[in-house]
C-alpha cells in the first residue's frame, strides 16, 4: 500500500552520520561495523532502496540544527548562524539527490498531485523518485524570523519551533516554560506564509501558548500518547484532544522509549520490553479511540532518528516492514477505508485541504 511517512531525517543522516541513503542497507551497516561514534552504529533501517521497496513514496524530511547556550549541555551548534548553515548544507544533499533522480520536492498541491500520479503508474517502484516535504525540525537556525520567508522560497512547507531542551523560540521535550518572546512574530510570519505548524516537541506550556496564538494549520509529526508512556515527550489526552478539535494528523513514532514504559537507554532492549509494532497500533488506537473515528492518526516514524535496530520494534527490520502495519490494523477491527487513512489517506486530506 502506498504509504506516507511524516517524519524523516534523511539529511541528518547523510550529513552527520555520513550515510548514502541510494545504497543497500546492508551495505550501510556493512560499513559502520566497528564505528562507535554514533549509538547506532550499523543498526540502520533507513534507505532510498528500503523506502521504494515498502511503498513509502512520500515522506517528511528535516532539517535540523539545534543552537546551544553556553550553559546547555545539549549537542548542537554555538551560534544561529552555524545552526543556519547546517542546514544549508543539509539542503545542499536534498537537492544533489533531486539530482540524481532519487528524490522530487512536493511543496504545492500541483507537485503533490504530480508525485501521487507517478506513484501510482506502472512504472517499476526502483525507478520511481521518493517525494520529499521539507521541514523545519527545531527553528533554533533562523536567525531571525526574516529567514523563514528565504527558507519558504526553497521549500519549507513545516516547523516545528522547538526539539530537546531550551531553545531561542520554544521550550521542547524535558524543559518547561512558554514560548521565546520572538515566537509570536515567528508563528505569525509561518501563518502568513501558510506554513504548517508541527507541535511535535513543545513542551507543555509552549504547545498549549502555540495554540493560542497561531490560527493556521497544525499538525503532530511524529508523537505517542503519554497516558501510554508516561513521559512529557508524549501528549497528554487534553493535548490530543485540542489537536483533533483543530484537524490535525499525529504520525505514530517508533522509537522505543516513546513506545514502552520504563525504556533504559544502553540497557533496555525491544524483546526485553516486548516492543514490536503491536504497540504502534496501541498509541495509534488510542487516538482513534479519542477522536470517535479514524481522521486524525497517521505514521511519522523517525526511523533512524538517532537510534536504529537497537531501540525500534523487534519485528521491523528495515522501514520496509511499515508494510506490515496495515494487517495489524486491520486485525483490531478496523476496516479497509481506515487502514487507507491510517497509511496515507489522512495526510494528503490534510494536505490538500491546507494547500488548496
Amino acid at each position: 500500500m502506498f504509504t506516507i511517512d511524516a517524519h524523516l531525517d534523511l539529511s541528518m543522516n547523510a550529513m552527520e552520520w555520513n550515510r548514502d541513503l541510494r545504497l543497500p542497507i546492508e551495505t550501510i551497516n556493512e560499513r559502520e561495523r566497528g564505528l562507535t561514534d554514533k549509538p547506532d552504529r550499523g543498526n540502520a533501517v533507513v534507505s532510498f532502496p528500503e523506502l521504494r521497496k515498502g511503498g513509502i513514496g512520500l515522506v517528511v524530511a528535516t532539517q535540523i540544527a539545534r543552537y546551544v547556550a553556553p550553559d546547555n549541555p545539549l549537542p548542537g551548534w554555538h551560534s544561529p548562524e552555524q545552526a543556519w548553515a547546517q542546514t544549508q548544507g543539509q539542503l545542499a544533499w536534498y537537492k544533489a539527490m533531486e539530482a540524481t533522480g532519487d528524490l522530487v520536492q512536493v511543496k504545492d498541491l500541483e507537485g503533490l498531485e504530480q508525485h501521487l500520479e507517478l506513484w501510482q503508474s506502472d512504472f517499476p517502484a526502483e525507478t520511481k523518485p521518493i517525494g520529499y516535504i521539507l521541514s523545519l525540525e527545531g527553528a533554533d537556525s533562523l536567525v531571525d524570523v526574516g529567514h523563514l520567508e528565504i527558507a519558504h522560497q526553497y521549500g519549507l512547507r513545516a516547523v516545528g519551533p522547538a526539539h530537546y531542551g531550551p531553545g531561542r523560540y520554544a521550550q521542547g521535550t524535558n524543559a518547561t516554560g512558554k514560548l521565546g518572546p520572538d515566537a509570536y512574530a515567528l508563528l505569525a510570519e509561518m501563518e502568513r506564509l501558510n506554513i504548517i505548524l508541527d507541535a511535535t516537541h513543545l513542551s507543555d506550556e509552549s504547545f498549549w501558548d502555540a495554540m493560542d496564538h497561531f490560527n493556521g494549520a497544525v499538525w503532530a509529526s511524529h508523537n505517542n500518547c503519554r497516558t501510554l508512556v508516561n513521559h512529557n515527550r508524549q501528549f497528554s489526552d487534553e493535548q490530543i484532544k485540542e489537536l483533533i478539535s483543530r484537524g490535525a494528523v499525529i504520525g505514530a513514532a517508533l522509537d522505543a522509549w516513546m513506545m514502552v514504559p520504563d525504556w533504559v537507554r544502553g540497557t533496555s532492549t525491544p524483546r526485553g520490553t516486548n516492543c514490536n509494532l503491536e504497540v504502534m497500533i496501541d498509541h495509534i488506537d488510542h487516538i482513534c479511540q479519542l477522536a470517535g473515528n479514524t481522521d486524525h492518526v497517521g505514521i511519522g516514524s523517525d526511523l533512524d532518528g538517532g537510534f536504529g535496530t537497537e531501540q525500534c520494534p523487534y519485528d521491523l527490520e528495515t522501514i520496509a516492514d511499515l508494510n506490515k502495519v496495515p494487517a495489524l490494523f486491520a486485525s483490531r477491527g478496523y476496516k479497509q477505508a481506515d487502514v487507507e487513512k491510517l497509511m496515507h489517506g489522512n495526510w494528503l486530506r490534510f494536505l490538500r485541504r491546507t494547500w488548496k
